[in-house]
């Protein structure tokens, strides 16, 4: 494994800047999504572009911008924004894709290029309305990702002629946006007459502090237009934009806690929760009025029981066909599975990977069914009615809902959801990792496991993911073994509903692993 590995898969790619991620890897890159966009959409079809704030990012940005604009793509150019921002902003203009140019969680060194596909019909330069536009844009499916990966690889663009080389733009209202769409979506959800959110929770009487730690980079300014001059009192922690990161930026306990993190900070300015976001903001980790960091989680759980209650206390039927239906990759806590049975709703599993998901929910909405909502365990959140991309802003806006229509604190909240456990015991997840050298080197690992654990439920999707008999001694436990996407390593990730059973678990596949 070299010391800066360029990471390509279905989530983009993503390298260290200077080593393996250089402009002329950028250039290539987005010249290889312009190619395949120009050949399978529209004629000159617009893309939008923006990066996550991080220092050294308009670099990249501008290397790919050029590739686009080169390649025979129009570019509309939105700065520093958050991912569901441009996912949002391209639904609106009816763009045939996007580029973010965000390493998501990743340390300050690292960027990446990260691709959505947005509506290939689109050709023109009109504008849509947050009413009037569809959620379309996402990342793409693994299929088309191969593909465009297959063009990256084998280096060989379309430039286009002078006359052909197409238009950039600017434009600066990507939060606006993002927010309204955010605000349009939670109406469906309170009883203000006219779907009015922040003057539904002005009507409960209700009105909270938040401290959100922005880690300085896109959300920092959405954050601020979204909670200007509402009930909710926004103290950002760490929004200045500089791009520099105060801590390494995955929302984990470990970042968020010590001098100056997120976790003190929460009770010592009295506040009532405490949400961090990642860099590009697709992510959303939780800390209680206590300072005590709750796992990401949680966040999907959640929101699943923000919108599920609402629905069930308005007494709204599924609007699909069969029960209404929420998806999660095969990594995430079995805790969404009970909010779901709580409310008669239905679980689909997908292989990890925010595409995948994402494909799934699609093809079911196609299916005629009630699809409410996506996403994954490290926070990722996807509310259809907003994106089609995780969005740390709708769990926000979801999480704050529930708040107030419960009266319940955060951390009530989060003993609610662990008394829907097997024996209410609550939820132990543990998660290891290990370096291997290439993704193929988890395969022997995985066929292992599968074998071990024959006498329970097997699942191949993606590497393998053993449910424990709920009947038997192990109830309510699951383990999955899997290769990264985004990584050069092999995870482990064990639930239980006690720390002991994890651990117990996990050995035990560790020892099959072994032999």
């Amino acid at each position: 494994m070299t010391e800066a590995p360029l990471i390509v898969g279905v989530s983009g790619l993503r390298g260290i800047v200077g080593k393996s991620l250089t402009p002329e890897v950028a250039v290539r890159f987005a010249a290889a999504f312009g190619t395949w966009l120009s050949e399978s959409a529209s004629e000159s079809p617009m893309v939008v572009i923006a990066n996550d704030g991080r220092k050294g990012g308009e670099a990249i940005t501008f290397a790919a911008a050029s590739a686009l604009m080169s390649t025979g793509c129009r570019v509309c150019d939105l700065g520093v924004a958050t991912t569901p921002s441009v996912g949002v902003h391209a639904d609106m203009i009816g763009a045939a894709g996007a580029v973010m140019v965000t390493a998501s969680h990743n340390p300050q060194e690292w960027n990446g290029l990260k691709l959505m596909l947005g509506d290939f019909g689109a050709h023109s330069d009109g504008r849509g309305t947050i009413e009037e536009s569809e959620s379309i844009a996402c990342a793409p499916p693994a299929s088309l990702a191969a593909e465009i990966i297959a063009r990256f690889e084998s280096d060989d663009p379309t430039w286009e002629e002078p006359q052909w080389v197409a238009s950039y733009t600017n434009s600066n209202d990507a939060e606006d946006a993002h927010c309204l769409r955010v605000l349009n979506a939670m109406s469906e959800l309170v009883s203000d007459e006219d779907g009015n959110f922040w003057r539904w929770l002005d009507e409960q009487g209700k009105s909270y502090r938040v401290v959100v730690d922005a880690v300085n980079a896109s959300a920092s300014e959405l954050d601020r237009v979204m909670f200007y001059d509402t009930p909710v009192q926004c103290i950002l922690l760490y929004g200045d934009r500089s791009g520099v990161f105060p801590h390494t930026p995955e929302p984990t306990a470990e970042n968020l806690s010590g001098e100056g993190g997120l976790c003190p900070a929460v009770p010592g300015l009295n506040a009532d929760i405490g949400f961090a976001q990642d860099p590009d903001a697709d992510r959303l980790a939780i800390v209680d009025e206590n300072g005590r960091y709750i796992g990401e989680e949680y966040t999907l759980a959640l929101c699943a029981e923000a919108i599920l209650s609402a629905r069930a206390e308005a007494q709204a039927p599924s609007t699909g066909d069969g029960p209404p239906v929420m998806v999660a990759n095969l990594s995430t806590s079995r805790m969404i599975e009970d909010v779901a049975a709580k409310y008669d709703a239905e679980v689909v599993r997908t292989p990890v990977g925010e595409a995948n998901v994402v494909e799934r929910m699609k093809q079911l909405k196609e299916q005629g069914r009630d699809v409410v909502l996506g996403g994954e365990g490290n926070g990722g959140v996807i509310w259809p009615e907003v994106v089609y991309i995780r969005d740390s802003l709708s769990a926000m806006a979801l999480t704050l809902s529930l708040m107030a229509r419960t009266g319940k604190t955060i951390s009530q909240l989060v003993d609610q959801i662990n008394s829907y456990s097997p024996g209410a015991a609550g939820y132990a997840i543990l998660k290891r990792k290990t370096d291997i050298p290439t993704k193929e080197a988890a395969k022997p690992a995985v066929e292992a496991v599968a074998k071990h654990f024959a006498a329970e439920k097997i699942d191949l999707q993606d590497g393998v993911r053993v449910d424990f008999d709920p009947s038997g001694p192990r109830a309510g436990t699951w383990v999955h073994v899997r290769a990264s996407n985004t990584e050069p390593i092999m995870r482990l990730i064990c639930e239980a509903p006690t720390e002991a059973i994890a651990t117990e678990v996990l050995a035990e596949t560790e020892k099959a692993i072994a032999n």
